[in-house]
């Protein structure tokens, strides 16, 4: 079954196109700048790569593009349209209406547009590129894989505010929890590598990107998540704030004269990392490098981010009455090794020791964590297309079922 798996944001979409039956990428790319000047990657395993500029005005311009590559005599890996079996999309929130991945149909599009209140630069985006695959391959599965849905097993105790229970009841003010999809794939990816049965253990997941938050994962299930109503909460992160005191708000904003929409630009595109660091950057390298040559903000911001990662860990082995594994993934989590052994210094309380060499290897999967070390600690590189294309094909197999089963 061929599974091409979209990522539609407001101005760029991502795509691959995957082999269910062998987890082979046949292709992948990206379109960008859509909407302005337009830029178009694309790359095959056999061998074809593209980068090139074609003025793309919308998203459905931008599907048209990525599909008729996808079918080129030359440059293609498909004959036509219906090579394509089913397309996953990356749908960010679902709220609570949705614990799982669905067919897309109408009703489907119009609980998630109840959920734009929720997302408002995610889920708008998600749906025009729902709209524009649906527009040119009518009669091709559509599969939404929500990153919230992995999260939608926490409790109460742990999703609910401190705020009076009618906001919950009226407006659904809660903590949701993000990057669910990879949370997925990694954690049954660390038992699969260690040989374990994912029901049975206690995995605490670091997915530490620009975009940052951890999970705790008991026998399988999410118990709690770092993000909260909004990708805002939790990690200081590389331009969002984290956890941070509403009451501090009131008073810059006095303070400043700013109204919540500054205030909301300053917590998403100001702060963490990059705010910590005076401007100086929101990229960890950058700001390592500069944190050697002395310059004292850059190491702050990093400790300051290693610290934050940690009291989560912590909290969550806590949470969970223990924890059998720590995984390490996505852009930080995977390539900086220093990052890494900050973090696991605060947790010698756990029996954790790092195995130095390990911590430096760039596997897929590998294990840091010395054979001594009570705690298993990983290295994975997630893949959210895979576990799309996954769920995809699951849902379209169901679906094959359920039809077979009415039809006799």
């Amino acid at each position: 079954m061929r599974i091409l798996v979209i990522n539609s944001g407001s101005s760029s979409l991502k795509f691959q196109v995957i082999d269910s039956e062998t987890e082979e990428v046949l292709a992948k790319g990206l379109c960008e700048r859509i909407g302005i000047d337009g830029v178009f990657t694309y790359k095959t395993g056999n061998g074809v790569s593209i980068k090139e500029q074609i003025p793309m005005k919308t998203h459905t311009e931008a599907v048209h593009t990525l599909l008729d590559m996808l079918v080129d005599k030359e440059k293609g890996i498909a004959k036509d349209y219906s090579d394509i079996d089913v397309i996953g999309h990356r749908l960010v929130h679902g709220g609570e209406k949705f614990t799982g991945s669905v067919v897309i149909t109408d009703q489907v599009i119009d609980a998630m547009t109840e959920c734009n209140d929720l997302a408002p630069l995610h889920n708008p985006a998600n749906i025009i590129g729902v709209n524009a695959c649906r527009k040119l391959m009518p009669h091709t599965l559509m599969v939404g894989v929500f990153d919230t849905a992995f999260n939608q097993t926490m409790e109460p105790k742990a999703f609910l505010y401190g705020l009076p229970y009618r906001y919950y009841e009226k407006y659904k003010i809660r903590r949701y929890g993000f990057h669910g999809i990879s949370h997925k794939y990694v954690s049954q990816r660390a038992a699969e590598f260690l040989g374990q049965n994912p029901k049975r253990v206690k995995t605490i997941v670091c997915h530490l990107g620009n975009g940052a938050s951890i999970s705790a994962v008991k026998y399988g299930q999410v118990i709690d998540n770092s993000m909260g109503f909004t990708p805002l909460e939790g990690l200081v992160m590389g331009t969002r704030c984290g956890d941070v005191d509403p009451g501090a708000l009131e008073f810059l904003a006095k303070k400043e004269n700013l109204d919540f929409s500054q205030i909301m630009q300053i917590l998403n595109q100001e702060s963490g990392v990059l705010g910590i660091s005076k401007n100086f950057s929101s990229d960890f390298r950058e700001l390592k490098d500069a944190e050697i040559k002395y310059n004292e903000k850059a190491g702050l911001a990093r400790e300051i981010f290693s610290y934050k990662v940690a009291k989560y860990v912590g909290s969550y082995a806590a949470a969970m009455n223990g924890v059998d594994n720590i995984v390490f993934t996505a852009g930080i989590g995977e390539n900086d090794s220093d990052i890494r052994q900050e973090i696991c210094d605060y947790l010698e309380f756990l029996g954790i020791t790092i195995d130095e060499v390990k911590n430096r290897d760039q596997a897929e999967a590998v294990k840091i964590s010395t054979g001594s070390s009570k705690v298993n600690v990983l290295v994975i590189k997630t893949n959210e297309e895979l576990e799309i294309a996954r769920e995809a094909a699951a849902v379209a197999k169901q679906q094959k079922i359920s039809c077979s089963d009415e039809n006799t």
